[in-house]
């Protein structure tokens, strides 16, 4: 009973951590992205600097995001004993993710760049990648017994 405990411990915390790590780097390049990326490429289909992102469809994505990551990619590699499982099942999540979400635009919108679809995809692998490892090793690390002694 206590491993159980302990195992659904450090799935809870590791995503938290996963998630807060996501959403800061994710929200720092969408802060340069947008004016510097995004717009010139997509022109009027990103949102001006006057108007306001809806943040609830913003929530939701962050919410299901980080629920599929934690079942998919983070649960599953709890018991792993390598770090790179984790990498490139995060990579592999992320970049379908957001390959769904860019080639189905690339598909139906006019005027969508294809620049965009592709560094977007890896945008999404990578940070998926980094955020679903960084949360498990971080726990990790934060509680591991210490060497002091006493």
């Amino acid at each position: 009973m206590i491993y159980l405990y302990n195992m659904i411990k450090c799935f809870l915390v590791a995503t938290l951590l996963a998630s807060i790590i996501f959403l800061i780097i994710d929200v720092i390049w969408l802060s340069f992205a947008t004016k510097s990326f995004y717009r010139p490429l997509l022109g009027d289909l990103i949102i001006g600097p006057a108007d306001k992102p809806v943040l609830w469809a913003a929530a939701l994505f962050y919410i299901l995001y980080v629920f599929g990551m934690a079942l998919v990619v983070i649960q599953p590699c709890m018991d792993s004993d390598t770090v790179f499982k984790t990498v490139y099942t995060g990579f592999i999540f992320g970049l379908v993710a957001y390959g769904t979400y860019n080639l189905t635009n690339m598909a139906v919108v006019k005027g969508w760049s294809p620049t965009v679809t592709f560094v977007d995809m890896f945008w999404g692998g990578s940070l998926t990648a980094l955020s679903a490892t960084s949360g498990p090793v971080s726990y990790t690390h934060l509680t591991l017994p210490t060497n002091r002694e006493v």
